[in-house]
């Protein structure tokens, strides 16, 4: 019997945390194998990939030591230090044809040897989203072809805050580099989020329909409240992902390779 897949198909993540990077890619046709990450008991520095398995590699890791949000908390990221180096060694062990690593903009870029690497920074309103959050796709290949997101021709001028992790009610998280500290305002005494984007905390709810995510998303998972709040947070926005997905299609194309 002869099978035909589509060229890029396998595709590992790397720093998977819940998957929204990884539910893009599989809503675009991706079937994706998530490698270890803390929140579920595994380590990237003890992993090993095998050779020549995996067509591309995706993956965030951890932005808090480069995050502009570093400047409430120096020592913001000196828990896990910069994971950059081990998304490098797992590509190069790897060998795909094709690698893409989100972070934030003060972020160094990937140096994985025999690969370039084309970079794209991306507004979430810009791919329709609802929110400002910022992010910088690196899209790696041997022979350096672009990494092309379609964005919008118009797009809504006044988006929202960016979704920020956050935890125990916290005014500050101290997930995303602030003190803890309880801050409030000095005529209600409501508690407001500190750094850019002062205001009331959002609720679970506007945190879901920030990052496109539907009502009911995590409703059977094990966690609290301020750890589903922290986990979406920290992930991309499913619109984001969405636009990157469909742009990774478009630069890898759909040759297809038939196998017997």
């Amino acid at each position: 019997m002869r099978r035909v897949r589509a060229v890029g198909d396998l595709v590992l993540s790397l720093f998977p945390g819940i998957g929204l990077l990884d539910m893009a890619f599989e809503e675009a046709g991706f079937c994706v194998v998530r490698g270890p990450d803390l929140l579920w008991g595994g380590d990237v520095r003890t992993f090993a990939p095998p050779a020549g398995r995996f067509d591309g590699v995706i993956g965030g890791p951890p932005c808090q030591a480069f995050s502009a949000m570093k400047r409430l908390n120096p020592r913001a990221g000196e828990k896990h230090g910069n994971m950059i180096p081990e998304f490098e060694r797992v590509v190069a062990a790897a060998g795909p044809t094709w690698f893409l690593m989100e972070n934030v903009e003060g972020a160094p870029l990937p140096d994985v040897l025999g690969y370039r690497v084309h970079a794209q920074m991306l507004r979430h309103h810009w791919v329709g989203g609802e929110t400002s959050r910022l992010r910088r796709f690196s899209f790696g290949t041997r022979d350096g072809r672009a990494l092309r997101v379609e964005t919008l021709a118009l797009c809504r001028p006044d988006p929202l805050p960016a979704v920020l992790a956050g935890g125990n009610g916290r005014a500050v998280p101290v997930a995303i580099g602030g003190s803890g500290k309880r801050k409030k305002t000095l005529t209600s005494g409501a508690v407001v989020r500190g750094g850019p984007n002062p205001g009331a905390r959002a609720s679970f709810a506007d945190m879901l329909a920030g990052q496109d995510l539907p009502v009911g998303f995590l409703s059977e998972a094990p966690f609290s409240e301020s750890g589903k709040k922290r986990m979406i947070g920290n992930g991309v926005p499913l619109a984001m992902g969405r636009a990157v997905a469909a742009a990774v299609r478009r630069a890898i194309g759909q040759s297809a390779e038939v196998a017997a």
